[in-house]
């Protein structure tokens, strides 16, 4: 095999491929490191992701092999050698394994290159992550040495090499596309979905190790060797065909059934080689799992007429399923099931239904297109009797259920991401085993709605089925009081005072004073002119609401937009405002106002959000639209730092009362969490997250965040980068021809 000038040919174009891709990978980090952008995640950026060069090799492997493959046995029949082999001393499996290894020793330098990359990234970027880098090379080396398997049994039928190398590129084609093959039908869906070859190194090059993949390759490797063997064994002795052909389908019918086996959850096997565990749950997800005995079940409800009917349909149940497949290593007895149903939805698929009149007919239109039988959807009275969905709008949910009867529900957001991530599927899991915290949103007084959609209101962030964030998919239960018709229930944990334009009369007062003596906790959001109502309330705290409205002067906004900074002891104090902290997230507050604090009350305090130096309290100008204002000390006005957004705390018998005030209600509100302000990096949606997970201590939104990655520098200079890739671009490659072509000048001249 390495005198073959084929082989060293592959060798050296690969050699080319790895260096280039590594190179240029290498060089956007080197050039990043030099202007100042922050580096993240090194190893992965380099191998793995969009721009990563692992997933652009495995689209090329299977170009090499069937070259060099496609000789091996071929050659031996078209020389004639192969009645040599068959009168020496070696018996089929001997020649098969021997070819085989042969193989195994070739793709071992093949991949030569990655390794001597490992060994530079472990020298040259600190802290690299090797365990992705070498889990990811070994995937790749199992998918070469399968091919070479396939291979070898294709050039073992046929004594012509071009038809050898054409066989093995077709059979390659058909496993890389089998998986999609009668994904309707549940009988061949499991064994189409295993035998497919492709993404089997997806995992691998993740960082993590699945028995089923690993067992996979072993399978495939064994089962195209042993029908080599067979087929070696046919050629040198009298079979009748029904035996051959029986002999060949017993084998695959082993494979097959050893490869369904390791398929079910109960038998698998993993191991995350990543030093953050990036293809783990977090150990908060796992805590959950280790406490969720009995049976738990995933229903899909699938409505034909909704935008996002083909997540649950058929031919995508096995993509679905692996959305879960953290979950299911935890949970092996984890059933999902799906219901598919039409029904009315606010979707966009109105414009292919428009000549439809009736529902039903829009239903059969749909599954006509779809190629997909009507009678397997419910009609909207039999939904009904199942389940009442209306709430939902009739989208596409996902019931969670206990075997004890208890509900909870995932949903699909209006995002990018779209599909609930670990921390939503963990928060609607954790509702079975804690008590969600109850959060009330007092009404009345003209206080900030949580059912309308306005600008100003909260619909957005308390109780948005379709905002990732909203309180209501992040675990809380959430409802509204007016205290004038209801004394405060016991349960309630966390209460929300927004933006009151008219003082509590003295029950509302008398009922808040005995939810704040008994240690409630609550979450206080003033505003601009709105001082005289919201200091009686705050005063109790030993807050006060400065006079006037919070302004910086902006060449390109309103001086009242205030660009909140987050402080440095938030971030050391409360988790979710650290990232943020660290990469210079801001948060956008109109007319704010600012807050001073008196410890004397027992309270003590920690600035969360602060405003800049160069902000002051303005007294004097109220159109910040058309008028200009000026910082007038003489007027009272205060210039500089000043907190917008404060966390207090006191002892209230053995608990430890938590309270946040913000000096602005719009931060939060419908209009500022859906809006993007050119120039600024805010993060608002931080505000309801560090906000309610101190409040609710920290049981909810979970933290599901992962440590940060080490691999955050190299070890290379901006001088030194085109040495590196010139480097690789050319060293390698030239070595392996040096090398090679000096092999095959000295057997020539023997």
């Amino acid at each position: 095999m390495f005198c073959s000038p084929v082989a060293w040919l592959i060798l050296v174009i690969f050699a080319v491929q790895v260096g280039v891709a590594f190179g240029n990978a290498f060089d956007r980090q080197v050039l990043g490191q030099a202007l100042g952008t922050g580096l993240w995640d090194v190893t992965a950026n380099i191998f793995t992701g969009w721009l990563g060069i692992f997933p652009g090799f495995l689209r090329n492997l299977y170009l090499y092999i069937p070259l060099l493959t496609m000789g091996l046995m071929s050659r031996e029949y078209s020389s004639g050698s192969i009645k040599l082999l068959f009168s020496s001393p070696v018996t089929d499996s001997q020649i098969i394994f021997g070819k085989y290894v042969s193989v195994l020793i070739y793709n071992l330098v093949l991949i030569l290159p990655l390794l001597l990359i490992a060994l530079f990234c472990s020298i040259f970027i600190k802290e690299a992550d090797l365990g992705l880098l070498l889990t990811g090379i070994l995937g790749i080396y199992l998918l070469i040495c399968a091919y070479g398997a396939i291979g070898l049994f294709m050039s073992s039928i046929t004594s012509y090499q071009v038809v050898a190398a054409m066989g093995t590129l077709a059979v390659l084609a058909a496993l890389n596309y089998i998986g999609d093959v009668g994904q309707n039908y549940a009988f061949v869906r499991d064994i189409t979905y295993w035998l497919s070859i492709s993404g089997r190194a997806d995992q691998f090059i993740s960082g993590m190790i699945c028995s089923e993949d690993l067992l996979y390759f072993f399978l495939i490797i064994g089962l195209f060797l042993t029908l080599s063997i067979l087929k070696l064994r046919a050629g040198r002795s009298k079979v009748s065909p029904a035996k051959t052909w029986g002999t060949y389908s017993a084998v695959v019918v082993v494979a097959l059934l050893i490869g369904y086996v390791s398929t079910l959850p109960s038998m698998k096997l993993y191991y995350d080689a990543t030093a953050t565990e990036r293809n783990t749950l977090t150990q908060v997800s796992r805590d959950i799992m280790e406490k969720m005995d009995g049976p738990l079940k995933i229903t899909s409800y699938v409505n034909l007429l909704d935008d996002n009917y083909g997540i649950g349909l058929p031919s995508q149940l096995k993509y679905d399923r692996e959305r879960f497949e953290r979950y299911i290593r935890f949970k092996p007895d984890l059933e999902m099931d799906y219901v598919y149903y039409y029904d009315e939805a606010n979707s966009q698929l109105d414009f292919r239904l428009k000549d439809c009149n009736t529902i039903e007919e829009r239903a059969e239109k749909m599954s006509n297109i779809l190629d997909l039988d009507l009678k397997m959807f419910l009609t909207p009275d039999e939904i009904k009797e199942r389940i009442d969905l209306s709430a939902e709008g009739n989208r596409f949910i996902r019931v969670v259920e206990r075997g004890n009867g208890q509900r909870s529900i995932l949903r699909l957001f209006d995002d990018n991401e779209k599909h609930p991530s670990e921390t939503e599927i963990s928060a609607a899991f954790k509702r079975f085993i804690v008590k969600s915290p109850k959060v009330v949103f007092l009404e009345g007084h003209d206080m900030r709605d949580i059912y309308k959609v306005g600008d100003r209101d909260y619909n957005r962030v308390a109780e948005r089925q379709t905002f990732r964030h909203s309180l209501l998919t992040q675990g809380f239960d959430v409802e509204t009081l007016n205290l004038a018709e209801k004394d405060m229930p016991e349960d309630v944990d966390i209460v929300v005072i927004s933006d009151v334009k008219t003082p509590f009369d003295e029950v509302e007062q008398e009922r808040l004073r005995k939810y704040v003596d008994r240690g409630g906790n609550l979450f206080i959001l003033g505003d601009a002119r709105r001082q005289d109502i919201m200091n009686p309330l705050l005063e109790q705290f030993g807050v006060t609401c400065m006079p006037g409205t919070l302004v910086e002067i902006k060449e390109n906004d309103s001086p009242s937009l205030i660009i909140g900074r987050i402080t440095k002891d938030a971030a050391e104090h409360f988790k979710p405002y650290a990232r943020p902290y660290e990469f210079g997230y801001t948060v956008t507050m109109p007319d704010a106002v600012g807050l001073s604090f008196d410890p004397s009350k027992g309270f003590s305090a920690i600035p969360v959000i602060v405003t800049d130096s160069l902000s002051w309290n303005e007294l004097q100008t109220t159109d910040f639209l058309d008028g200009t204002p000026e910082y007038n000390p003489e007027t009272g006005e205060k210039q500089g730092v000043m907190p917008a957004v404060l966390a207090l705390s006191r002892k209230v018998g053995d608990k430890e009362q938590r309270i946040v005030v913000s000096g602005d209600a719009d931060c939060i509100s419908d209009g500022e969490m859906s809006k993007s302000r050119n120039g600024y990096s805010s993060t608002n949606f931080t505000i309801v997250t560090g906000t309610f997970r101190w409040l609710s201590y920290d049981e909810y939104p979970l933290d599901t965040e992962r440590p940060r990655p080490l691999d955050d520098e190299v070890y290379v200079g901006r001088d030194a980068r085109k040495l590196v890739r010139y480097g690789w671009y050319g060293v390698m490659p030239i070595i392996l021809a040096a090398i090679g072509i000096t092999i095959l000048v000295r057997r020539k001249r023997r």
